[in-house]
């Protein structure tokens, strides 16, 4: 062993004996004197991290890094650092090389896989999570990681497969029984998903998230409500108290029973819970926009940094008829989330409530909304063909009679497959046939500087793509869709009634989610034909005019974020 070595060697026990003080002086003039020995530069970056130096550990770990690119030592604590202060691309991007050899270790590839999934780069955290488990099979805790990336990937027979793994096993926990089941739902296997959900919860009574995946299950296969409350009621004593009741609330919010949701858990009592305080809020704000307020004003005293609660606190007032103080408060969220989609939804509606300009401006319809046919893929002779067997598929994917919790659809389903994974030819062919409309309407867009024109490049990916049924009777509230950029609306089976004066199915715009008195209605509406793909700006309030007519409405939406 070399001197250098041997005075490594003293500055780790030295770390190990948490004698960081010396350690750290040892480790300094080490590096001073051999500023080429990369095991300096990562022991005394490891010293400066334990003693709270973030930004010395970051410079000496990437200074290691760059004398030997390949160490798994200083790579793995560098992406730790860089992972935890959110730096998501520079930790993929020092870490390639030493991801790169033959045999990387798993917490390396662990910490790849968390940048990947940070910056929703779904397909490269899956890559990642496929290597750990081909490299380390042995280990259950691999494949009960790699079921849950394929879930939530779209990949849910894979993820199904990869969760049996960890079983077989002896990975029992109740995480994996919850990918599980999750899985077995998005292959519309309910009653065996169903089964999952109660495994999961025998392992580990009131595990919040399988009570609200279980009770939005029965609520979706019912629509009886008292039959989803069930679910959580026969759980209460196993959590803590009051952290049910938002899951009680959406429930509630669900099925339309705003009111007897407010009058059974909070009823206007004011807590000292600021969770409590919204869920109030909330329900309260289709019935008493003052309560309502009331209530987000409490949360706001209790949590006075929380964006959460401010987020709330706009709607609140603006539903109050405060539109100024609304703007202000969104204003001055959109400095920290300047994409946020709902933020903008807001301003607009404060401008309109204040008969300002820039409302018209923002909501020009005519410069941002487009509907066209899209294009008979290969492989059909017409449209009507390709439309008619994509329609039967995904009736088959429609296996629920009631919709999600926290959707705007009313009296239809939507369903848990994700379209853009799932391998049927009809499906593939959509990317296809709506390809040239997405492309012409971006075209038509153009650059600019406001929120929709500013991310124009010219090209695009999705984020996510479902159907959805509407039944007789179904409509979709007004909303908007705060994570995307471009949202849609394709229409492939509609009621013979679509087309009649009434209006009935016909999407709107304009018309605003949150409770305003007076009512503001809606400022434009396209009639849906068989085959029109109907685009449109995330942050502009959408919904459907009621439908009366027997039937289905069956549509493919999407929503697209810049590539």
């Amino acid at each position: 062993m070399t001197q250098v070595q041997a005075l490594v060697s003293s500055a780790a026990q030295l770390l190990r004996d948490g004698r960081l003080v010396a350690a750290e002086d040892l480790l300094t003039k080490l590096v001073a004197a051999s500023p080429g020995f990369a095991p300096a530069h990562y022991l005394l970056g490891v010293a400066r991290g334990k003693a709270g130096d973030a930004a010395g550990a970051r410079e000496r770990l990437a200074r290691a890094l760059k004398l030997a690119p390949e160490s798994q030592e200083a790579a793995i604590e560098l992406a730790r650092l860089l992972n935890a202060y959110g730096l998501h691309r520079e930790c993929i991007e020092v870490t390639t090389p030493a991801s790169s050899v033959a045999k990387p270790q798993e917490a390396l590839l662990v910490e790849r896989a968390r940048a990947f999934q940070a910056l929703d780069r779904a397909d490269e955290r899956l890559a990642e999570r496929e290597r750990i488990a081909q490299l380390y099979p042995a280990k259950p805790a691999v494949h009960h990681n790699l079921a849950a990336a394929l879930g939530d990937a779209g990949y849910p027979e894979r993820a199904e497969m990869a969760a049996r793994q960890c079983l077989a096993q002896g990975g029992n926990a109740p995480e994996t029984w919850l990918v599980l089941a999750r899985a077995l739902q998005s292959q519309n296997r309910l009653d065996a998903a169903e089964a999952g959900f109660g495994e999961a919860l025998r392992r580990r009574p009131g595990y919040l998230p399988v009570l609200r995946d279980l009770s939005q299950l029965v609520w979706m296969r019912t629509g009886d409500l008292d039959r989803a409350l069930t679910v959580l009621k026969a759980s209460e004593n196993a959590v803590p108290p009051g952290q049910l009741t938002p899951l009680l609330a959406r429930l509630f919010e669900a099925a339309d029973e705003a009111k007897r949701g407010y009058d059974t858990l909070v009823a206007g009592r004011m807590s000292d819970d600021a969770e409590i305080e919204l869920v109030a809020c909330r329900l309260a704000i289709g019935f008493d926009a003052r309560q309502a307020l009331a209530h987000a004003r409490r949360a706001e005293a209790l949590l006075p940094a929380s964006k959460a609660v401010k987020r709330q606190l706009v709607d609140a007032l603006l539903a109050a008829d405060m539109p100024r103080e609304g703007l202000e408060t969104a204003q001055a969220l959109l400095q920290d989330q300047p994409l946020d989609q709902g933020l903008i939804a807001c301003c607009w509606l404060a401008w309109r409530m204040l008969g300002d300009e820039r409302a018209a401006q923002l909501y020009d319809y005519s410069a941002c909304v487009m509907g066209q046919m899209i294009d008979t893929p290969a492989g059909w002779g017409s449209l009507d063909e390709y439309l008619q067997e994509l329609a039967a598929l995904l009736r088959s994917l429609h296996g629920f009679c009631a919709h999600p919790l926290d959707q705007s659809l009313r009296f239809g389903t939507q369903t848990s497959a994700n379209l853009l994974t799932l391998d049927h030819p009809a499906i593939r062919a959509f990317r296809d046939a709506i390809d040239r409309p997405i492309r012409h309407y971006l075209s038509f867009l153009g650059t600019g500087t406001d929120p929709l024109r500013s991310r124009n490049a010219g090209n695009y990916r999705f984020s996510g793509m479902w159907s959805v049924r509407l039944q007789p009777g179904g409509f979709h509230v007004s909303h908007v869709h705060p994570m995307g950029w471009i949202s849609s609306a394709c229409y492939i089976d509609l009621p013979g009634s679509i087309g009649s004066d009434t209006q009935e199915g016909w999407i709107k715009f304009g018309e605003p989610g949150i409770p305003i008195h007076p009512h503001l209605p809606a400022e434009h509406r396209i009639q849906p034909r068989e085959g029109m793909l109907v685009l449109f700006p995330s942050y502009m309030w959408h919904g459907t005019e009621r439908t009366r007519a027997e039937g289905s409405r069956l549509t493919i939406a999407f929503d697209l974020v810049p590539a």
